[in-house]
């Protein structure tokens, strides 16, 4: 196989790679500048970057390649397929904006937001339809976590508390003691409750 090298740069070529491996915080792209900056200034094959940057010898071929063909624009990953994102910045800050306040204080018929009742409400108001899991994500995103809803059971009944006190013994018949032939374990087959 015949191997690759980077002839020799201008020095503003230099200065470009230079400052692209410094100023980037990509990590592939830094280590792509890398590369192609040790086979420019050091001479060095692909098989002795590929063991400097850590990386397969072909890997460090099909870079040096791309930078030859395309120059820095050539490091950078090629757009990745797949149909546009449909929320917006706009979309995000009207859903922090709804989730910070009541529903009610909204008009709308409930007091507690879950992740359903959000991602209807934001498909009414935006137009932009998305799966509740979406709007978990950009929620927690910036540091929101919506909460399951707890429910209560209340009766207007002056008694409802003692009775619902008595609702959490345990039940017996009329005080007598009950034996059961369920095997509860596996040395015992008749239990005494």
């Amino acid at each position: 196989m015949k191997p690759i090298r980077v002839p020799d740069l201008a020095p503003e070529q230099l200065i470009e790679l230079e400052e692209l491996y410094r100023s980037t915080r990509s990590v592939r792209l830094r280590t792509r500048a890398q590369m192609v900056l040790l086979s420019a200034e050091r001479g060095l094959t692909a098989r002795e970057i590929a063991e400097i940057v850590r990386s397969s010898e072909e890997t460090v071929r099909r870079w040096l390649k791309r930078y030859l063909a395309e120059g820095v624009e050539g490091l950078s990953d090629a757009p990745q397929p797949g149909a546009p994102r449909k929320v917006t910045e706009e979309y995000r800050e009207r859903l922090v904006q709804a989730v910070r306040r009541r529903p009610r204080s909204l008009g709308l018929p409930f007091s507690l937001w879950t992740l359903r009742r959000l991602a209807d409400y934001m498909a009414e108001q935006t137009g932009i339809r998305v799966e509740y899991e979406t709007v978990r994500v950009h929620l927690k995103a910036v540091g929101i976590v919506l909460s399951r809803p707890q429910h209560t059971i209340t009766s207007p009944d002056p008694e409802y508390a003692l009775k619902k006190g008595r609702s959490k013994r345990p039940a017996t018949l009329s005080g007598r003691e009950t034996t059961s032939t369920t095997p509860t374990s596996s040395t015992s087959v008749g239990c005494r409750l």
